[in-house]
């Protein structure tokens, strides 16, 4: 089962690209861009990010509340904010303290190793068919031969896309637009190209594909 982040951080850049990767990584993340909410929604998760500037109430007020309501719950300081009186304010309630910049590799680090300090597990395995998909080490393996199935950068962003949205329909455009972020034009045989190859690669028939379904007429599904 994916874990879940609450990233809470009003800067638009940096939350699109941090949620972003972090999808890519096998996390599900529900990124708010203020602490208005974050109380409710607390529960349903396993781990915080937090910044500290944000509109209306601070990090660190956020944080301590959520803290109150969830005592176990993982939190991660993510700031700009380097000072030392910053960061010992931080981790009278936070678990980690991480400035900006920082490199995305360290970010995922640190969450595995608070997930795991809490007692949960950052692993995350999927069956489809015959291979399996860990998406900690973004590793996918044919379990009948033991070995990996590698994938191009566009491959494995189309395929983390459809574990993202499990037995759900997805047109070529939603697709399109969520892997290239550009507007997808009709008639662009781009992604059905990609998707050709990425069934070569996981499919044992690619011919008669059975993880990644073509919905006739409308676009793609994979069921798990």
């Amino acid at each position: 089962m994916r874990k879940r982040i609450l990233y809470v951080e009003d800067d638009v850049e940096i939350g699109s690209w941090v949620k972003e990767d972090l999808e890519q990584r096998g996390y599900e993340v529900t990124w708010l861009k203020s602490g208005d909410g974050a109380g409710t929604k607390v529960q349903e998760h396993d781990l915080v990010i937090l910044d500290i500037m944000l509109p209306g109430l601070d990090g660190f007020t956020v944080g301590q509340r959520l803290k109150k309501d969830a005592p176990g719950l993982p939190v991660l300081m993510l700031s700009a904010r380097t000072s030392v009186e910053d960061k010992l304010q931080g981790l009278k309630f936070a678990d980690d303290y991480l400035v900006k910049p920082f490199h995305p590799d360290e970010l995922s680090a640190r969450i595995e190793v608070l997930l795991r300090r809490s007692g949960q597990t950052a692993a995350a395995i999927i069956r489809l068919g015959h291979i399996l998909v860990n998406l900690t080490e973004n590793r996918i393996t044919n379990e009948q031969t033991g070995e990996e199935i590698l994938l191009t950068g566009k491959q494995y962003q189309i395929f983390m896309h459809f574990l993202r949205h499990p037995n759900q329909i997805l047109t070529k455009e939603q697709i399109y637009e969520a892997v290239w972020g550009e507007p997808y034009m009709e008639g662009d045989k781009t992604l059905m190209v990609h998707i050709r190859h990425l069934r070569e690669k996981i499919e044992l028939n690619p011919g008669s594909p059975e993880i990644i379904e073509t919905i006739r007429g409308i676009g793609y599904r994979v069921k798990q």
